[in-house]
């Protein structure tokens, strides 16, 4: 099993590259490597990567807003999947979340990723059809 360690922004190319390379995650401009050192600042910790000898196989990024935690860009590429991989990313996620007083956590899931929407119920988590998600993003920023 590969080992599970704190992201750093030393690995962006690698999963920014996985992210690329795995159907159902999307890449955006907010996924830079200065956002991301941002979001890795502001949540230190909760971020993780699979490594497999040297190359990163899978990763989650997770943080908070004080309340809730937030999965995002949860990846274990093909090859490495059905060994609990991204089982073990996200209990890592969750226990690091608990440990700052997080309790319940969300992920958001494409309409155009059918799997990994079946994935998540499978897993115990609930789809919230009482609420719809707005964003707002300023002209000029659409890709964010």
């Amino acid at each position: 099993m590969p080992t599970i360690r704190p992201m750093t922004l030393n690995d962006y190319d690698a999963i920014t590259q996985l992210m690329r390379d795995t159907p159902g995650i999307s890449l955006r401009d907010a996924d830079s490597r200065e956002s991301t050192q941002r979001y890795l600042l502001r949540n230190p910790g909760l971020s993780f990567v699979a490594q497999d000898d040297s190359a990163i196989c899978g990763c989650v990024m997770s943080g908070h807003d004080g309340r809730r935690g937030y999965l995002q860009h949860l990846l274990v590429l093909p090859a490495y999947r059905r060994q609990g991989i991204g089982r073990a990313l996200v209990e890592r996620c969750l226990a690091s979340l608990e440990a700052v007083g997080i309790n319940k956590c969300h992920i958001d899931v494409l309409k155009t990723n059918p799997a990994g929407a079946a994935h998540w119920v499978n897993q115990g988590w609930q789809l919230r059809r009482d609420i719809d998600r707005f964003s707002f993003t300023r002209p000029g920023n659409e890709n964010a």
